[in-house]
């Protein structure tokens, strides 16, 4: 199964070039509006997934899907020899960067550009494998988490952290009206394209989560699978091993 997310506008681009146009636009308030929408709470879920690398003591770690570098800084304080932050939007890396220089951890964390679906790395190179809120922007889903697979060492993590939507009343019904109505209005109150936070909660809600999402994991090899969901649902954790 292939992720089958329109692009969030009708375009002759390709859903990974309007995807790409999206987050150069909003890198710069990219951050703030994360803590609005998410009420700060994608704080402590990164936390979670920092927990859960650690776990592992992992040496070299790639996070995909890096955009400002939040979850590669957080992992910083586990110690590893290097972490490779790799994003397909240069809007959100130069931000990236700034954020990494201002706090001394360039010798640990390099950002690079690059496509998740055509990786620039060996096979068996990384030890952990991080992707925040990224995996539901793959143009080719399986593709995506194939090359994940491959650059992943044999006893490597690979933890996901992504939106999920929840399947209990009331928060069900309180999650589809934040998510239509009053997410993309603040959306078009920070950013200065109207339609992108109107792709991103279309996006969560129709991509596949929980079991349906192990599934896909175990299909591509992946073993081990767990979901976390957390808080309520609106996000879930999952955590894998090759």
């Amino acid at each position: 199964m292939s992720e089958k997310v329109k692009p969030y506008k009708e375009s002759t681009l390709s859903k990974k070039e309007q995807v790409t146009q999206m987050f150069d636009t909003i890198s710069g308030n990219y951050d703030g509006l994360n803590r609005v929408i998410s009420f700060g709470i994608d704080v402590k879920w990164r936390k979670k997934v920092v927990a859960l690398v650690n776990e592992t003591q992992p040496k070299k770690i790639l996070d995909i899907a890096t955009g400002t570098g939040d979850l590669a800084i957080a992992m910083a304080a586990t110690q590893p020899e290097k972490i490779v932050g790799l994003d397909i939007s240069p809007g959100m890396l130069e931000v990236g960067k700034e954020k990494v220089a201002e706090k001394n951890l360039s010798n640990t964390i390099e950002m690079i550009i690059g496509d998740s679906e055509d990786l620039p790395f060996s096979d068996n190179e990384f030890d952990a494998i991080t992707v925040a809120y990224g995996v539901r922007n793959f143009e080719n889903l399986e593709k995506g988490l194939a090359e994940i697979y491959r650059v992943l060492k044999p006893g490597g993590r690979f933890v996901v952290l992504e939106t999920s939507v929840p399947t209990k009343f009331p928060f069900k019904q309180g999650y589809k009206f934040y998510s239509k109505f009053i997410l993309p209005s603040i959306g078009k109150m920070f950013s200065k394209d109207k339609t992108a936070y109107k792709y991103l909660s279309e996006s969560a809600s129709v991509f596949p989560f929980g079991e349906e999402f192990n599934n896909i994991l175990r299909k591509i090899g992946f073993i081990d699978v767990e979901d976390k969901p957390q808080t309520m649902g609106v996000s879930t954790i999952y955590v894998a091993m090759k």
